[in-house]
């Protein structure tokens, strides 16, 4: 049996790809600041050690005491306005902080890590569907952090023979299916969890930023493609490491407009959902939304949940139940 360190695995994601590993029959290690992460969403299957990127010594730590054959970061801040107001904070945690885990993965002949990216790497799209032959060139310090790891990642390969996959993916949505764990930021910045907060009265209202962008219906449109699919990719890239090092997209190569998800969160919930209608915001580009050929071809993955209103079926159900 295999041993993976899950790093920021009580996050979003990384819980969900955590899950996804144990079902699959491997072992766990997660390894997580708690910042933003969340103890509870940790799976009792897994070991957890309470670690941080920054912390030279606690890394060590973790390697010392659990020897592991590959790692999965996730461990990173991803708040894009954020970045732009703070971007030491951003440059610090997230490049600084994983030159320190390479670090300690190569001072423990630990040479396969699998890379939460993002689909902000690209900027404004030149074109879509988006490949990964597409220009990357981020506009703001979020996606220039991640846009760094990939180069690094590169250059550790030529240097020391890292192994490297790192996955970009478009906008994760969705909970896990058994409704054990499910997306939970503070502040919350997602549209899903946004749109059905608003719906339970939580807030006041769902803004819409901008009715004139040049799509059908005048708003944004962007790929949404579900937790446990993105966990299902991250457990395949992990197994084809070696056989491929690069850059993978992840998404559904469908996209979908707000004010179609707003009107797909009502026909799952059976509420009406509360809009304020405003001015664009800057940097919203039109359009964002992924050529997946490379992960089929690559990874042999294929998303389970293509149709929107079943992937906000598991995000609804998490709302009403939330546990933390």
């Amino acid at each position: 049996m295999s041993r993976i360190l899950v790093m920021g695995g009580a996050g979003y994601i990384g819980s969900h790809t955590v899950k996804h590993l144990l079902d699959n029959g491997y072992e766990v290690v997660v390894a997580d600041n708690l910042i933003y992460g969340h103890r509870e969403a940790v799976d009792p299957r897994a070991s957890f050690i309470r670690a941080d990127l920054l912390d030279a010594a606690s890394l060590e730590q973790v390697f010392t005491q659990y020897p592991v054959e590959a790692v999965i970061h996730f461990a990173a801040f991803a708040y894009v306005g954020e970045s732009v107001t703070a971007p030491e904070k951003y440059y610090f945690n997230n490049v600084v902080g994983t030159v320190n885990l390479l670090h300690a993965m190569l001072a423990h002949g630990v040479k396969k890590i699998v890379f939460s990216s993002t689909c902000a790497t690209y900027g404004e799209p030149c074109y879509t569907p988006i490949d990964e032959k597409h220009p990357q060139n981020p506009i703001n310090p979020y996606g220039r952090t991640k846009l760094m790891i990939e180069q690094i990642f590169a250059d550790y390969e030529r240097a020391y023979g890292l192994q490297h996959i790192a996955l970009r993916y478009f906008n994760a949505a969705g909970a896990a299916a058994d409704g054990t764990i499910g997306e939970s930021h503070s502040p919350e910045t997602h549209l899903i969890p946004l749109v059905l907060q608003a719906i339970r009265g939580e807030r006041e209202q769902i803004n819409v930023f901008g009715t004139d962008y040049d799509t059908p219906d005048g708003t944004c449109i962007r790929d949404y493609i579900h937790v446990e699919d993105l966990a299902l990719a991250h457990r395949l890239a992990v197994e084809k490491i070696g056989a491929y090092n690069g850059c993978i997209n992840l998404g559904t190569g469908v996209g979908t407009s707000v004010k179609e998800i707003i009107r797909a969160v009502q026909a799952v919930s059976g509420k009406t959902c509360p809009v304020h209608y405003a001015a664009r915001r800057a940097g919203d580009p039109a359009q964002l939304f992924a050529d997946n050929k490379l992960a089929k071809e690559i990874l042999g993955w294929q998303p389970g949940y293509t149709d929107i209103q079943d992937i906000i079926r598991t995000a609804w159900n998490w709302e009403q139940n939330r546990r933390y």
